[in-house]
């Protein structure tokens, strides 16, 4: 069974990968460091979680490109 996170939580993650994908890395230590400029008043519980959630969605959105460019036949970076 995979975690349930919740809404706002998915949200925010989703919108920061999407807003700054050249920032995002495939390491949550590193997009730990650095949401640590970008969110603050948020509890160490919600950080981490937000956390995450944007080092899953990059690795889920890299994985479906590479899906989608075998599929196609075109090369990935």
């Amino acid at each position: 069974m995979g975690s349930i996170r919740p809404q706002y939580v998915k949200k925010i993650a989703i919108e920061l990968a999407n807003s700054k994908p050249e920032l995002f890395t495939e390491n949550f230590h590193k997009n730990r460091e650095l949401l640590k400029t970008v969110i603050t008043g948020a509890s160490k519980k919600d950080f981490n979680e937000i956390t995450g959630y944007a080092t899953r969605y990059v690795i889920k959105k890299r994985h479906r490109a590479e899906k989608e460019a075998e599929f196609t036949g075109e090369v990935v970076e």
